[in-house]
């Protein structure tokens, strides 16, 4: 029984000690999880860098509110207004986010700028690996830095950059061979394979200024004004909107200089019809050739595009997460303004967030139009279909 009681006597103070330490966590944590900053934190929120950072006791750090590290638990976190005020605290800078140096969103761009550069100045293309080595990160987190970054991925954004060498190439080596081996070509073979994909012709027609590429054009009517149908013998290559025919054949003649431009003849009606039938009966759904040229990011955009059903719309941010590149709706809008072949490309069917129509290259009350046309075709279809439905059953 004494024994009993001296014991008590002796842990009291150590209970009374736990109490106070549980009451003062509890305090903590009520306050921390009360505060608009740890709302901050859970986020991940990149646009509260630099207007704080955290602390964790446990791990004697300090982080950005956008910092990927494992989440910890509010009673060990502390606030401080400045990197200073937390190194004054006693806590070291995080070695994931940097919180000293440049925002995330900088380093990842100045990671990717390093990237093309090596890139650009390589005889022959980098290997991820290599790429990824040099920028101190994975294979796999590179590759997605990258391309949310750029829009592109790596390898594609070295094509691309091939490409354009051998464009150049072509204009000032002494042979077709020798431009292919110094755009980094490792043979022949492998480019003429591809060489009309790149430059929408054969490279001695490219070297000779084009005089040999020859474009069929017709000028046409339709509801919604004047339409130009452009092609060349691998499909379409322009298709435009207005209101002055010759408008638009002098736009042609600026895109293609070089080319041979021959008025279309009979069959060449029939694919006429077959486009101003993408405006006026959006609903048959016609799949046309078409030979356009554009970079690595424009061709995703447009492949994206493509998806889109009739009837249906999607936002600029949303054509963005799709490609992989959400932070790239800007470019996403530009390569849509780039779209040289109108309905058949549906870049209409691209609208704000809000459901507004934004810019149409071909005036925002033909994109109206045509949004309006394309919902009434599916509405439409969607009666039949019902319609059918019922009967059968």
């Amino acid at each position: 029984m004494t024994t009993s009681i001296r014991k008590n006597r002796e842990e009291a103070p150590r209970r009374r000690r736990q109490s106070a330490l549980g009451a003062r966590k509890n305090a903590t944590f009520a306050a921390t999880a009360s505060d608009p900053r740890w709302a901050a934190v859970l986020a991940r929120d990149a646009e509260a860098d630099g207007r704080f950072f955290y602390s964790v006791s446990t791990t004697g750090i300090y982080c950005r509110p956008s910092c990927g590290a494992r989440r910890p638990r509010p009673e060990h976190v502390r606030f401080h207004a400045t990197a200073a005020d937390a190194e004054q605290a006693g806590f070291r800078p995080c070695k994931r986010c940097a919180p000293r140096g440049s925002s995330p969103d900088a380093r990842r761009a100045a990671i990717v700028a390093a990237a093309c550069r090596q890139i650009e100045r390589a005889e022959t293309a980098p290997t991820l690996a290599d790429l990824a080595a040099r920028a101190g990160l994975s294979p796999h987190h590179f590759h997605r830095v990258f391309r949310r970054v750029t829009g592109v991925t790596p390898r594609e954004y070295a094509l691309a950059r091939r490409e354009e060498r051998v464009r150049d190439a072509l204009e000032e080596a002494d042979t077709v061979t020798e431009a292919i081996f110094d755009a980094g070509y490792g043979s022949a073979g492998r480019f003429y394979a591809r060489s009309r994909d790149i430059l929408g012709m054969a490279p001695a027609e490219y070297r000779a200024g084009g005089p040999k590429s020859t474009i069929r054009f017709a000028v046409s009517r339709c509801s919604l004004g004047s339409i130009l149908v452009a092609a060349t013998e691998r499909g379409l290559c322009a298709v435009q909107l207005g209101d002055d025919a010759g408008a638009l054949v002098h736009n042609l003649e600026e895109r293609f200089p070089s080319a041979s431009l021959v008025a279309g003849d009979a069959d060449f009606d029939r694919l006429v019809a077959a486009v101003v039938a993408l405006v006026e009966t959006p609903r048959a759904g016609h799949r046309l050739p078409l030979d356009v040229q554009g970079t690595a990011f424009q061709r995703r955009v447009w492949q994206a595009l493509a998806a889109i059903p009739v009837g249906e719309t999607a936002s600029y941010a949303e054509i963005a997460a799709r490609i992989g590149a959400p932070r790239a709706a800007r470019a996403v809008a530009a390569a849509c303004a780039a779209n040289p072949v109108a309905v058949a490309i549906p870049c209409h069917r691209v609208v704000q967030r809000d459901g507004s129509p934004g810019g149409y290259r071909w005036g925002v009350e033909r994109k109206r139009a045509l949004l309006a046309r394309e919902a009434e075709a599916r509405d439409a279809g969607t009666s039949r279909s019902r319609a059918r439905q019922e009967s059968e059953a």
